[in-house]
């Protein structure tokens, strides 16, 4: 995979709420091609998924949580890198998912698309088309 200083990847494991998770389970498994790692819980309360480096967890409804379907508004954007986006993007387009950002390149160096699961959340599927400097498309880099 080709390594772009703009767009960091394999950092953060988020955990994003579904009120059914058995059924977000096979929908992203069927529609995005996640793999499951493990599910607990009976009726399946939580779920851990993975699509090539990129890992994440499934869990149902907390006190103080909903899905963007239930809010009425987006509440993150998750991206994930994948190391054919084309291909992914005829998958999912085929499948009947909600596209929302045509497949493009941005100025930051990568090609992707944007589409939404079927409780609302909003996903970035993106790989690498460039290497880009965060400099070069006007961004500031911090010292560290």
């Amino acid at each position: 995979m080709l390594h772009n200083r703009s767009v960091p990847t394999d950092i953060v494991l988020p955990h994003v709420i579904y009120q059914d998770v058995a059924g977000a389970l096979a929908w992203l498994i069927e529609t995005f091609g996640f793999s499951e790692h493990y599910r607990y819980g009976e009726p399946i309360s939580g779920a851990q998924v993975y699509l090539g480096n990129a890992y994440m967890m499934l869990t149902g409804p907390r006190p103080g949580g909903a899905s963007p379907a239930q809010l009425g508004y987006r509440t993150q954007s998750l991206t994930v890198f994948v190391d054919n986006v084309d291909k992914h993007y005829e998958k999912t387009q085929s499948a009947g998912a909600r596209i929302v950002e045509e497949l493009h390149e941005t100025v930051y160096g990568e090609r992707q698309y944007g589409v939404e699961d079927l409780e609302g959340h909003h996903w970035l599927f993106s790989q690498h088309a460039r290497d880009v400097s965060p400099h070069e498309w006007g961004a500031t880099i911090a010292r560290r």
